[in-house]
């Protein structure tokens, strides 16, 4: 079961390598997007495979709070992509 663990850690860091390239070289902003969305999953995962090597479950609240703020980048990226600007303010007083 350990190597099947460590195996997955290794493919996991090499598509990891794939995404940093296509978040560097992404021919429009939207692939940039969705390549830091996917290094954002690909690290939750790393950290839960990891936790899975060592038998803790020390790392599920550093997991819970990457995919909280994952979530928030993805999200605030995406609206800065649709509409320019990610807090709409009232300059209208």
């Amino acid at each position: 079961m350990t190597t099947f663990i460590i195996a997955a850690i290794v493919v996991i860091c090499l598509s990891m390598i794939a995404v940093v390239y296509r978040m560097v070289k992404g021919p429009s902003a939207s692939d940039r997007v969705v390549a830091l969305d996917s290094l954002g999953v690909s690290l939750i995962s790393l950290i839960g495979l990891f936790s899975i090597l060592v038998e803790t479950s020390f790392f599920l609240e550093i997991i819970l709070l990457l995919a909280i703020l994952s979530f928030i980048g993805t999200v605030a990226f995406s609206k800065f992509i649709e509409k320019g600007d990610i807090i709409k303010r009232d300059n209208s007083r």
